[in-house]
């Protein structure tokens, strides 16, 4: 029998998360975060939440809101629609995870590796943002969430802490452009 000694890599193609360091920012690439996307089924809204409430411990947030409460994070994506985060040495397989404690309230899928994300910390976070996104990034207060469009790139962006915690959230299959997009837009703003 063959022995294949597979071995995991990041979204960017490498053995350990890249960080690139700027005056004032760090972009981070995520690796230890599981996500998942949660649904309300037709006809069961009241069962939805009620279910929601007691699985995470909280109640899901409306539009353009985070909520986080134990290992759970929630992402508003749209109407009776959340992206789920929660730690990847825990939750590897956080769709099963969800489906036991929905049932057939929600429909959940897997996005773990649909999708890629970055952390950009620091003061240059809004100037570096500003050059990529039409949002109001200093309206933007923490815990809230948005679809924004970055270099023709459908992405989510998270404000995790105003004006110096934000996460972006894109296409796997763009990482490597979304991740290029953040480089060049933080080296020429800062």
């Amino acid at each position: 029998m063959a022995d294949h000694r597979l071995k995991p890599i990041t979204q960017l193609g490498g053995d350990t998360p890249r960080k690139d360091s700027f005056p004032g920012l760090t972009i981070s690439e995520r690796t230890d975060t599981a996500l998942a996307s949660l649904s309300a089924r037709q006809g069961k809204p009241a069962q939805f939440q009620a279910t929601a409430k007691a699985f995470f411990g909280f109640d899901l947030p409306g539009a353009g809101r985070v909520a986080t409460g134990g290992v759970y994070t929630a992402i508003w994506t749209g109407q009776d629609q959340w992206f789920i985060e929660a730690p990847f040495a825990s939750h590897e397989d956080i769709a099963p995870i969800l489906k036991k404690g929905f049932g057939d309230t929600a429909s959940i899928t897997e996005q773990t590796d649909g999708w890629g994300g970055f952390d950009l910390q620091g003061q240059g976070c809004i100037t570096t943002l500003e050059i990529l996104c039409n949002l109001d990034l200093g309206k933007m207060a923490a815990d809230s969430a948005s679809r924004t469009v970055i270099e023709h790139l459908g992405c989510i962006l998270i404000c995790r802490e105003t004006g110096q915690h934000y996460t972006v959230y894109g296409g796997r299959s763009s990482a490597a452009s979304l991740h290029h997009a953040l480089v060049t837009a933080a080296r020429s703003a800062l």
